[in-house]
């Protein structure tokens, strides 16, 4: 590897680590931003909006890689994504130095949106340019190992918010840290940008992208070509279903839902679930380059189509002894301590809310989400029409109501439901939420007790598919298309196949718990999609490594 490879490598690495670190701050801060840029509303209205505006970033994603894969095709790799990481770490610091509701009212939640999407916008464009970039400069049959060092962007983007925040949480305190120490991760952000604009200042266009120039080869109309031609849009159509829709689910459960089954369905306090998480992620990190190398040997269609394969075989068995080993007492009460919710059929809907905005309110729907909450698994069981929802467990029976007769009310009336059901739970034999048997890490060397361990090894594994259908997709997602159309054709599938398929796994997971009861069910959403990826994968995905990306057809 040259010097001039090496710098390469580091600047679009090292940029696009930023841009994912600004990104994941405010999904590790939704609650704290919520309370300060919503604070206007009740808190669970607050909440809603708080992960309406988190999830705004990831569903403008798509729109991003259009507008600035267009703009990467017509003009250049270099400076579409200098201005992209420029947009995004602006936005990250404004964010830190923007007035509370407290202070200017609901004008402060319009400018956080606005920011957010603005955040979105330029992710979308980041990816494809750095990957794209950093592929046009690696010699043939050296493509996946280059790459590779971009597919860690996003896991060390992921590991460096985790690791600011753990940071300041501990140097301030929580009180200091939830009144004003949140703003700093925010801030450090301006710091991160200079240096990346910097270094992305020294570089070059890539070869590819001259080569065409001077050869007047270019598209004069990216979009169009790459998605309005049956050819190419094929290529990407093929390149959605076959690839990256498996890969993005399979990433967000190794990751987040990772991260949110720890927290919301184990109890685990959230310092000890990061610290299991960043663990994972130094550990496993490295499967990123090593399964980008072995593709550069094998091909990228077996390791990514592998990775899927294995996360749907054994995703169950792994997440179930996550539980026994996080929270041994849960996990026993989940087994011995039948519960029922007794209700109309037409009183139960399917609780689908990926925006936040919908409302469910039959007493049905408000036991079931209140269980699932709980992390409570149980049956459903018909009443008669007219009947109330209740919930059963053992001999007791906790009524339920519904919130649109409650009118007004409805809220304390939900406390107050919440409250009793939970008493029910611990009289039957549930633990409560601080129950002393889940895993706590009082310092991140605590990984050496067997408790924490064993997590960790789960945690791990997950990573390894993680790096396995994720090292090598830069590289196969270039080696689809041509250089005229490259930036455009590759970004969109990329960020429909982790924005919208992947990014919609927290909402969809929840609404497939609370209608059956089964806290492991929401794992067939990313299972369905990874047999589907691999299934279109096997079929029509094309190998790819052995392509010249320099041929102005692109094969």
């Amino acid at each position: 590897m040259t010097r001039e490879e090496k710098k390469v490598i580091v600047a679009s690495s090292l940029g696009t680590v930023f841009e994912w670190y600004d990104f994941y701050l405010y999904g590790s801060l939704a609650a704290i931003i919520g309370a300060k840029f919503f604070g206007q509303f009740d808190p669970t209205t607050r909440n809603i909006f708080a992960l309406l505006a988190f999830a705004a970033g990831f569903l403008v994603r798509p729109f991003g890689a259009l507008v600035f894969g267009r703009l990467g095709d017509l003009v250049g790799r270099k400076y579409t994504f200098l201005i992209t990481i420029v947009i995004m770490g602006t936005s990250t610091f404004l964010v830190g130095i923007l007035p509370t509701s407290d202070q200017i009212g609901i004008t402060a939640a319009v400018i956080l949106i606005i920011l957010r999407l603005l955040q979105g916008l330029a992710l979308g464009g980041e990816y494809g340019g750095a990957a794209t970039y950093v592929a046009e400069h690696a010699p043939q049959g050296r493509r996946g190992f280059y790459t590779s060092w971009i597919q860690t962007t996003a896991t060390m983007g992921l590991f460096l918010s985790l690791i600011v925040i753990l940071f300041t949480r501990t140097i301030l305190g929580e009180e200091a840290f939830a009144d004003w120490g949140w703003r700093i991760p925010f801030l450090i952000s301006v710091l991160l940008l200079g240096i990346s604009v910097w270094i992305r200042l020294q570089l070059q266009e890539s070869p590819a992208f001259q080569k065409m120039k001077a050869e007047g080869t270019g598209s004069k109309a990216p979009l169009s070509e790459a998605f309005g031609q049956w050819k190419n849009a094929k290529i990407a159509l093929i390149a959605l279903l076959g690839l990256t829709a498996g890969q993005g689910v399979v990433w967000y459960t190794g990751q987040f839902y990772a991260l949110f089954f720890l927290q919301s369905i184990l109890k685990v306090d959230g310092y000890t679930a990061n610290l299991l998480i960043a663990w994972s992620l130094i550990l496993g990190t490295g499967g990123f380059i090593l399964f980008g190398w072995l593709s550069d040997k094998i091909g990228r269609k077996p390791i990514i189509l592998a990775g899927c394969a294995l996360a749907a075989a054994t995703y169950f068995p792994l997440f179930q002894t996550m539980t026994r080993e996080a929270n041994p007492a849960l996990y026993q009460a989940q087994q011995t301590i039948p519960v029922t919710v007794v209700a109309p059929a037409a009183d139960c809907h399917f609780q689908f809310n990926p925006t936040g905005t919908a409302t469910f309110t039959s007493a049905c729907d408000i036991a079931k989400a209140v269980l699932a909450n709980l992390s409570v698994p149980y049956r459903s069981e018909v009443s008669p029409p007219g009947t109330v929802a209740a919930v059963r467990v053992g001999t007791a029976s906790v009524a339920s109501f519904d919130a649109t007769q409650a009118g007004a009310e409805a809220p304390a009336r939900r406390a107050a439901f919440t409250r009793e059901l939970t008493a029910a739970l611990t009289a039957a034999g549930y633990p409560a939420a601080a129950n002393p048997s889940v895993v706590k890490m009082a310092h991140p060397f605590d990984i050496f007790r067997q408790q924490p361990a064993v997590i960790i090894g789960i945690l791990f594994i997950l990573v390894i598919y993680v790096t396995m259908v994720y090292g090598p997709i830069a590289a196969a997602l270039v080696e689809l298309f041509p250089t005229r159309i490259r930036y455009s054709g590759m970004s969109l599938p990329y960020h429909i196949g982790n924005g919208w398929f992947g990014g919609l796994l927290p909402a969809t997971a929840f609404a497939l718990i609370a209608a059956t009861g089964d806290i492991y069910y929401g794992l067939w959403y990313p299972i369905v999609f990874a047999i589907m990826t691999l299934i279109i994968g096997i079929i029509f995905v094309p190998e790819t490594k052995d392509r010249d990306i320099f041929a102005n057809d692109g094969r």
